[in-house]
């Protein structure tokens, strides 16, 4: 098919499925050569079906058919069409089994969908449409089945042989196989099924849960990394204990399962009672993982076995409802993340990773609602939109219903929804059968794509003491949606005066394209603190002045916002400086600016985390995003200045900050010891920006030997200043991390990742030399996220280099990974979906890079929906 030829597929033109199948029984043969799977359906019509075709139409991709038969009876040719992609059964009765038996690689799969081969194990991903390269079916989510799962193997080569549910069965036989049966007693889409078949270790423990039952916990890691489960095994228990605590939700099987691999294109996949997870998010010791990769391994964990509920209990109707799951699944585990961690900080890491990712999505030709009109590859949206966006819309209905009330509409929709495949507007309805609240005008933030902007301005009636806030409320264009209906908005507002003093504070619901909110008995002018805890995921335009801002990080009760202040006031900073050095005017920062500072580091080292986040300016990518043409020089030479200039005015205060958090105790992973870390850390990476290169590269080169084989955190810390300095210590370093850690996969990806992300005019360079590394792998999906994916996205001023050799690089790159991964070329394509929002030269240069690959006869439909959506001309306002 010619890649021009993809046709889109609609919401509006869902329909329940014609046949439905009660139950699945599986058989694996499990060979070097080959797998054979024979699967037993039963399969009836669906009484919900209007106009059922009397034809079953299975879904198949990649498959080799074997045999059929229904009802016993061998089909003959005649009785059913085979195609590429369907396998079509003529006329078939209302009630049947059909047996299929298909025979497939696992070890040509290079796609890692289906069922494939990693380091030598057998193990499967079937979301999206995994499960269709494995046996023709059904491959729905709104078909929902019991499934019974059999695998033989060879004994000694694959010992360890997994899949849903409880293990009901066992057997040695006489061929020196040795045979399994697992059986899930709840029904589930196939997407769900999971298998794994290998020579593997296992860390045991196990749970009771608040019922009293005991549940067996298990982790399955590939030969010597035994000594990195431990974390993974304790995050296990915490959910597990935060989601019967929170949501009263418990584990409802005898076993609890955990496989990590090595190749894997997503971060995990909750298969019912079998987890498989990218080895990333499982394995981690001091010495070979830092904080943030201990924080996200919970995280991951968390959300993972949070979808034995919110997406597997209940699950969606269709695929366009997916944040039905994953949204609800986020909002769920970045609410464990807050209770375990700093609510602040987490909250501060969730809107960075939303004004990164997501609000460049908004804004761009990719720009799709929380649930999508339509569809080309499914695939291309696990989206920050669906995810982290979908999040942000729970916790706005967490807002407006009040904490209480909405556990109490998730406890209905538990019990109403239980072991059905649904939508979203099922889970609103029990929101408002909660609440007793109309959520109707609050569900278009799932059909309208886009950010919102709130633009505020106030007035002051010092006579009768009243203070009043105008709202008005916006959204650009995106493809599709020219124009947007208002939402219903929650928005948190405080309210400070000039001492700090807080006067009032209040809920707001916008629901009208302009509004008008009063504040009575406020005795003085007040500076609003707009939008606490990030209340929405929208834009704020409000005046405010440097004062402003210096006293909201200084004083504001809300510690987001005090953080949001911070940011606003280095952000309002950058922006006038990038005008200047376009004027060829010189750089100057007002003091008013390093005083802020300096009162934050005399005043928040009791919350020394928070401090850190404090010290951090807005990244290169969300300065981009205030320009209405991105100036990638101007952004990165005024910030590094800034960045410079501030080291050079704090550096005492840096000095000694770094030695009294210096500590040299073991490492342990707890809030306390974390904050020290971090904030020695990022004292380091100021220290390091200095002019005397030869005494900040010694701090360097001495906090990276003494933590070079005990403590990864401070390794990294030091090593990312180190590789971004011109001197002798860089290479020195980078070779003694790679000589020490050469055998430890995801460290290497650590080392590729802080090479990709350098600042230096090299970087490329560098880049296409480890191409050639023995240690990279253009297969391997976590090597390439790492270099290239690491490259493309979070290195914007070595990416978008004027000559546009960066965008030759990639496009080489993503035809190569398009020819046996697919999914993994369309997330490298993303970096360039922006690029009518550069100068006319980097235009230019942009689009040759994309019209070459839309013009590559063998395009994936995967990289084609993205790479087509990306040259589609539309209206986007910034």
């Amino acid at each position: 098919m010619k890649n021009n030829t993809q046709e889109p597929i609609y919401l509006r033109d869902y329909q329940v499925p014609d046949y439905l199948i009660n139950t699945v029984d599986l058989q694996f043969e499990l060979t070097e050569e080959f797998t054979v799977v024979t699967s037993a359906l039963v399969v009836h019509g669906n009484p919900a079906a209007i106009q059922p075709k009397q034809d079953l139409i299975l879904h198949g991709e990649a498959l080799e058919l074997i045999a059929i038969q229904l009802n016993g009876k061998a089909l003959s040719e005649q009785q059913y069409q085979l195609k590429d992609d369907t396998l079509i059964i003529l006329n078939v009765p209302k009630q049947f089994t059909l047996e299929i038996k298909t025979r497939i690689k696992p070890q040509e799969n290079t796609a890692l969908s289906g069922l494939y081969k990693s380091c030598g194990n057998f193990c499967t991903q079937c979301e999206a449409h995994g499960f269709r390269r494995i046996t023709y079916f059904l491959d729905r989510p709104d078909v929902m089945s019991r499934f019974t799962t059999s695998i033989i193997a060879d004994e000694i080569k694959y010992p360890v042989l997994l899949s849903n549910g409880n293990l009901v069965f066992a057997e040695k036989r006489a061929d020196g196989k040795h045979m399994v049966k697992w059986e899930d007693p709840f029904k589930k889409p196939c997407y769900l099924f999971a298998l794994v078949g290998g020579d593997l270790e296992c860390v045991e423990d196990y749970f009771i849960t608040q019922s009293g039952r005991k549940v067996i916990l298990k982790i399955y890691v590939e030969k010597g990394n035994r000594d990195k489960s431990a974390h993974a095994m304790t995050a296990v228990k915490k959910a597990m204990r935060w989601d019967e605590e929170n949501f009263g939700r418990e584990y409802d099987l005898d076993i609890y399962m955990i496989v990590a691999v090595s190749d894997f294109n997503m971060g995990a996949m909750e298969n019912k009672g079998l987890n498989i997870f990218n080895t990333q998010y499982i394995l981690a010791k001091p010495e070979t993982a830092t904080d943030l990769d201990y924080i996200h391994i919970e995280s991951v964990i968390a959300h993972e076995y949070f979808h034995n509920w919110t997406g597997n209990r209940i699950t969606c109707r269709d695929w366009f409802q997916l944040s039905l799951k994953e949204g609800l699944t986020i909002f769920r585990d970045q609410s464990f993340t807050a209770d375990t961690t700093s609510k602040t900080v987490a909250r501060i890491h969730d809107v960075k990773d939303l004004r990164n990712n997501q609000f460049p999505e908004d804004a761009g030709p990719l720009a799709h609602p929380v649930r999508p009109d339509a569809v080309i590859e499914i695939n291309n949206f696990y989206t920050a939109t669906v995810y982290n966006k979908g999040a942000e819309v729970i916790r706005m209905q967490q807002t407006i219903l009040g904490h209480d009330t909405f556990r109490k509409a998730m406890d209905l929709y538990f019990t109403r929804h239980d072991g059905q495949a649904v939508t979203i507007e099922d889970f609103v309805r029990t929101m408002e059968d909660t609440s007793g609240l109309d959520l109707a005008q609050f569900r278009l933030w799932y059909s309208q794509a886009g950010t919102p902007i709130l633009t505020i301005h106030d007035e002051y009636d010092a006579n009768k003491q009243e203070y009043a806030l105008h709202i008005k409320q916006s959204c650009p264009a995106t493809p599709g949606q020219a124009h947007k209906k208002p939402f219903h908005i929650p928005v948190k507002v405080g309210l400070l005066a000039r001492d700090g003093k807080e006067l009032a504070h209040d809920l707001l619901q916008v629901k009208k394209e302009v509004e008008v909110f009063h504040f009575k008995n406020i005795p003085v002018k007040p500076i609003p603190s707009i939008l606490r805890g990030f209340s929405a995921p929208v834009k704020v335009n409000y005046a405010y002045t440097d004062a402003d801002l210096q006293l909201l990080m200084q004083h504001d009760t809300d510690l987001f916002n005090r953080w949001e202040a911070g940011q606003q006031y280095a952000l309002h900073l950058i922006l006038r400086l990038t005008k200047d050095f376009r004027a060829n005017k010189p750089l100057h920062i007002p003091t008013q600016y390093f005083s802020a500072l300096q009162h934050l580091l005399l005043n928040l080292q009791h919350d020394k985390w928070l401090l850190t986040e404090m010290l951090i300016l807005p990244t290169e990518k969300y300065i981009a995003e205030q320009m209405a043409v991105i100036d990638v020089e101007a952004i990165h030479h005024v910030r590094e200045f800034v960045l410079v200039e501030i080291a050079k005015q704090l550096k005492n205060h840096f000095l000694d900050l770094y030695e009294k958090n210096n500590t040299t105790l073991p490492y342990e992973f707890n809030m306390h010891d974390m904050g020290l870390r971090q904030l020695k850390n990022i004292c380091l990476s100021y220290l390091m920006l200095l002019g005397d290169k030869t005494i900040y590269a010694n701090f360097g080169m001495r906090q990276f030997h003494s933590a070079l084989n005990n403590n990864m955190t401070d390794t990294m810390a030091a090593l990312a200043c180190l590789v971004n300095i011109e001197a002798p210590e860089r290479e020195l370093a980078l070779n003694e991390f790679y000589n020490q850690w050469q055998h430890d996969a995801l460290v290497v990806d650590k080392w590729f990742a802080l090479q990709a992300t350098a600042k230096l005019p090299m970087t490329l360079n560098h880049i296409k030399q480890l191409l050639h590394h023995p240690a990279f792998d253009l297969k391997n999906p976590n090597k390439v996220y790492a270099l290239i994916g690491s490259f493309g996205q979070r290195n914007p001023h070595c990416f978008h280099i004027a000559n546009g050799e960066g965008y030759q690089f990639l496009t080489d790159i993503v035809l190569q990974l398009d020819r046996f991964n697919p999914q993994m070329a369309a997330r490298m394509v993303k970096p360039f979906s922006e690029w009518r929002r550069y100068d006319s030269g980097r235009q230019h240069l942009m689009r040759q890079e994309l019209e070459r690959m839309l013009n590559t006869q063998t395009l994936s439909k995967d990289v084609f929906e993205i790479v087509s959506k990306s040259l589609k001309k539309h209206e986007v306002t910034v």
